[in-house]
């Protein structure tokens, strides 16, 4: 299967097409009215209720041990402060700003992962950490009446890095998809209990406009559910590095669906451009070099 070129080509563009869903994660963010909060709790609600669904209708057996539920759903408060900062610094500050920022994770697992998995840093990840280090340096400096837009896209960054190298770990003895699907219904969870003890819940009317109600719709189940579980799917004939490559691509589609769709709203100074291209030059090119080098 994984040597099919044919199965390889129709992957391919189910990847390209599932990040460019990803990349349209942000504009639905910018367009949707409710705070942050609310959106990410709406948004793992619809989607872990159509995971369930899909799951059901395939048969899939979701039985778990008790520590592995433990470890999912703890996972999928991580899940759940990743998203809210996520939206926090686009409705602070733009969908470009939040997607390069976004780009930092990087950075930080090339930190975070060596610490975890208690391996040594390698000279090549430091390099990169610098060089995205100097991007942001730019973009705070040309973008600062976005600082507050940055400072939630950094912290998001880095909440994205740590889910991704606490998985990392776990996959190796789960099946992914019963992973993700306990971890979105976890953040699901810990979103509750947090409205819960805001009191924010009890005012819960579920009376929006019917465009926040189309645009959460699209968010839980084509971003969301369906992005999710087509992602998984084509792993199973796709190098790992293809994976990685083509989903550095998210940026890229999410800044020019911006463009797109908010016109000059998005467009920035030519130090945030100068900033992005060198973050987004070397999470691209990154994995490029470590294939070469026979680092992955």
């Amino acid at each position: 299967m994984k040597n099919n070129p044919t199965s390889v080509t129709r992957n391919l563009v189910i990847l390209h097409l599932t990040v460019f869903v990803w990349g349209f994660t942000g504009i639905l963010g910018a367009l949707i009215s409710v705070d942050a909060i609310q959106l990410v709790w709406y948004r793992v609600l619809i989607a872990s209720i159509t995971l369930l669904g899909y799951f059901i209708l395939s048969k899939t057996n979701l039985k778990v041990t008790g520590s592995e539920f433990i470890k999912f759903v703890a996972t999928g408060g991580v899940v759940a402060i990743h998203w809210v900062l996520f939206f926090y610094a686009i409705k602070a500050s733009t969908v470009s700003v939040a997607l390069v920022c976004l780009s930092s994770f990087t950075l930080f697992t090339a930190l975070l992962e060596p610490l975890v998995k208690r391996q040594r840093i390698l000279l090549p990840d430091v390099i990169v950490g610098l060089i995205i280090i100097l991007g942001i340096y730019l973009i705070f400096k040309f973008e600062s009446q976005y600082t507050e837009g940055i400072i939630f896209g950094l912290l998001s960054a880095f909440g994205s890095s740590l889910f991704a190298t606490i998985n990392s770990t776990l996959v190796q003895k789960s099946d992914y998809r019963i992973i993700g699907f306990y971890e979105i219904a976890g953040a699901f969870f810990w979103i509750t209990l947090y409205r819960m003890a805001d009191q924010s819940l009890w005012s819960e009317h579920f009376d929006l406009s019917v465009s926040d109600w189309t645009n959460l719709l699209l968010l839980g189940t084509i971003c969301t559910a369906l992005a999710y579980v087509a992602g998984v799917a084509v792993m199973r004939s796709l190098s790992a590095f293809r994976v990685a490559l083509v989903t550095n691509l998210e940026p890229v589609y999410g800044i020019l669906l911006a463009f797109i769709f908010f016109g000059s709203k998005e467009a920035m100074s030519t130090g945030f451009y100068a900033g992005s291209i060198l973050i987004l030059g070397a999470v691209f090119l990154y994995p490029i070099y470590k294939k070469r080098r026979g680092l992955q």
